[in-house]
């Protein structure tokens, strides 16, 4: 059986935080708001994986009113979340993402981040697709005070029940 998943999240630019995207740090005058590091790809991605399963989303996994979790690295949680897709007998098959950001140009950290991505979720880094776009100065993207990420996963039952 497959089954398919999709994740979006969204966080404001604040000045005075680190922008965290895939789980790298990228130099920028903003950062992401938000009670973990605001990595809202990660976060998309997490969301996809669960959903993919009708398992919630990770605000019932990791709420943000829970101190645990409070500037927690979210590579941290999406390795939870890896383990969940697992005990549920799934195993991940890839995903496809978007990153809608006006500034800073992210292009060449994307290949970190699939790194990153590929290595913690066991997957090769072929099966992690990332792009990124602008919102052509539209709207909280692009007036520069929120970024958003898309993420859509496939995933396949991974053991006999």
């Amino acid at each position: 059986m497959i089954r398919i998943g999709n994740g979006y999240d969204v966080h404001k630019l604040v000045e005075g935080r680190e922008l965290v995207l895939g789980g790298v740090k990228i130099p920028h005058n903003k950062g992401v708001l938000g009670h973990s590091d605001g990595d809202v790809l990660i976060h998309a991605i997490m969301d996809a994986l669960l959903g993919a399963l009708a398992l919630g989303d990770i605000g019932q996994h990791f709420p943000d009113n829970d101190n645990q979790y409070l500037n927690i690295d979210s590579m941290i949680l999406l390795k939870k979340v890896k383990r969940i897709i697992e005990q549920e007998g799934y195993s991940i098959v890839n995903l496809d993402s978007i990153i809608v950001l006006e500034k800073p140009k992210i292009k060449l950290y994307i290949e970190f981040m699939q790194e990153k991505i590929s290595e913690t979720l066991g997957i090769k880094k072929n099966c992690v697709s990332i792009k990124a776009t602008t919102e052509e100065k539209l709207g909280f993207t692009g007036d520069e005070s929120g970024v958003k990420a898309y993420c859509v996963v496939l995933l396949q039952e991974s053991r006999e029940f």
